[in-house]
């Protein structure tokens, strides 16, 4: 079959025979190409890995970054979307270099920013390869348009302008680029871009109230958008933070980092007087008079540090309100399940120490995918309907056609990130890894293990927890530091805490039963009783 014809995500080949007879037929010589990691000439060559005593959630792991792998693809393998009678064509140009990652590996085949705030964390940590995420944020700034600043909401093919969120998702993204790779040639290059989208948003901040009045509507999916939505006030709360920390990366000398933070500030402030329900204890969709309590917003809040600690605790509460047996409902796209904003969700209760509850919603939902006999059983799904159904976005844009639903998705990968950076609580807080965090956090489970790799070196970290205490091993490159937040064995009471046989007493912050130290680049053992 010619590389025009390519199907994207197809892993199997199916022939069909029309006679009206019966006929005996050979195939011999039969072979199929795989697409996808284009660069890699061995497609088993994951970076980061994780492992734990629950399976299932080793394959979910494992599902989240096989569906990332399937998402970087050719540059000149992009979807054809106008001019065709019939059939389909994958030979556009979806943006330079040799390797590029998209939304979907059948659908969209383009580059779509929003999705990025899920798949880029979840792809450092599994495949480690981020050339693909480089070229995708290229694409983004080759095609801003330099007279207003706006990013537009999706790559070519498709090309689609109009939303705010997803420009700034962009910006994000950015950020997320620079911080696992230190690139900061990248970084100096588009910088220019960069404040002139920083410009173009928060221009929008028109209101008396301070808040954002957003004008490009379009969004992931959700029903309404537009006016002071509480999402898109959330996305720009955590565009302004990010930002002031790249300005300090950028080494700029206009005092951005303090403008952005200062303006960050004003925003939280507006956003918890104005957006919050006081007496639901959850984000409004806006600052009007609704009942709706929106899954993207409330997540969101928590997991970009827009509340304080008792909201966050009823916000975490709230949110499993809309739980159902396979997942979790959101009401701003009522009767479905969108794995995208699920994927924030998890990670708000990992942030409000809920790992129970985080992974309730990760085996509900991306266990009852992967276990169902009509998905992959290898992938993670766009979202599907509360019914159980694959008809995901039936009325909201996709004509009840279930086939047009994407079956490897990148951005329902959340669980591959969260269960690395919460669950083993390994992450990076600098570029590559220079300063870096440890947190475990144990839930039902007994061990578990993860690591990652930066060009600096490999990141690793493993705990197994007993009865009556547990051991943490860690190996981390020389020359870099980070803290250690350790949580208590017994609650309220202050553990003894042994590094390589050595006990820990001083300079330890005891907080919300758990113990938060500093420690340098190495291997260590540790033990807290």
């Amino acid at each position: 079959m010619p590389d025009r014809y390519l199907r994207g995500g197809f892993r199997y080949l199916t022939d069909f025979l029309v006679a009206n007879s019966s006929v005996d037929v050979e195939l011999s010589e039969l072979s199929i190409e795989l697409d996808f990691q284009p660069t890699w000439s061995n497609l088993r060559a994951y970076q980061g890995y994780f492992h734990c005593s629950n399976e299932l959630l080793n394959r979910i792991w494992y599902s989240g970054a096989y569906t990332l792998q399937t998402n970087q693809v050719p540059v000149d393998t992009r979807r054809i979307t106008s001019g065709l009678k019939s059939g389909w064509l994958n030979n556009g140009t979806l943006g330079p270099g040799d390797t590029i990652i998209v939304d979907g590996a059948k659908r969209d085949r383009a580059v779509w920013p929003g999705d990025m705030g899920i798949a880029v964390p979840s792809t450092f940590v599994s495949l480690g390869d981020l050339d693909s995420v480089k070229h995708a944020l290229q694409t983004m700034y080759n095609t801003q348009n330099n007279s207003t600043g706006a990013f537009a909401e999706s790559g070519p093919p498709l090309s689609q302008t109009g939303s705010d969120t997803y420009h700034m998702w962009t910006m994000i993204g950015t950020y997320n680029y620079v911080l696992y790779t230190n690139n900061t040639d990248f970084l100096e290059e588009n910088w220019d871009g960069y404040l002139l989208a920083m410009n173009y948003i928060y221009g929008k901040v028109t209101y008396l109230s301070g808040l954002l009045n957003v004008t490009g509507i379009r969004d992931w999916a959700r029903w309404q958008q537009g006016y002071n939505n509480t999402e898109a006030q959330m996305i720009l709360y955590h565009t302004l933070r990010t930002g002031a920390v790249l300005a300090s990366w950028a080494e700029d000398s206009m005092d951005l980092s303090d403008t952005w933070n200062s303006r960050a500030d004003k925003l939280k402030t507006a956003i918890n007087v104005h957006c919050w329900d006081e007496s639901y204890g959850a984000f409004k969709d806006n600052a009007t008079d609704t009942t709706l309590h929106p899954q993207d917003a409330n997540s969101m809040a928590i997991l970009f540090n827009a509340v304080d600690a008792d909201r966050a605790i009823s916000i975490s509460d709230r949110l499993t309100e809309n739980w159902t047996p396979i997942g979790a409902v959101a009401p701003e796209l009522p009767d479905n399940i969108a794995s995208f904003i699920s994927s924030f969700e998890i990670q708000s209760h990992f942030v409000v120490q809920k790992p129970d509850r985080a992974l309730d919603l990760i085996r509900r939902s991306w266990g009852w995918y992967l276990n169902n006999p009509n998905g992959t059983e290898s992938t993670v799904i766009e979202g599907y309907l509360a019914n159980g159904t694959f008809g995901y976005r039936s009325s909201r844009g996709y004509g009840y056609d279930a086939s047009y639903v994407s079956h490897a998705h990148g951005w329902s990968s959340g669980p591959t990130s969260a269960l690395t950076e919460y669950i083993v609580g390994l992450s990076v807080t600098s570029p590559l890894g220079l300063t870096w965090a440890i947190s475990p956090q144990f839930a039902d489970l007994e061990f578990a293990e993860a690591g990652f790799m930066t060009s600096i070196g490999r990141f690793q970290a493993s705990w197994r927890n007993k009865s009556d205490h547990y051991t943490l091993n860690f190996t981390v490159p020389g020359g870099t530091s980070g803290s250690l937040t350790l949580p208590y064995v017994t609650a309220s009471k202050k553990p003894r805490i042994t590094i390589n046989g050595n006990q820990v007493m001083r300079n330890v912050v005891y907080a919300d039963d758990t113990a938060t130290f500093g420690v340098d680049g190495g291997s260590y053992n540790v033990i807290v009783r």
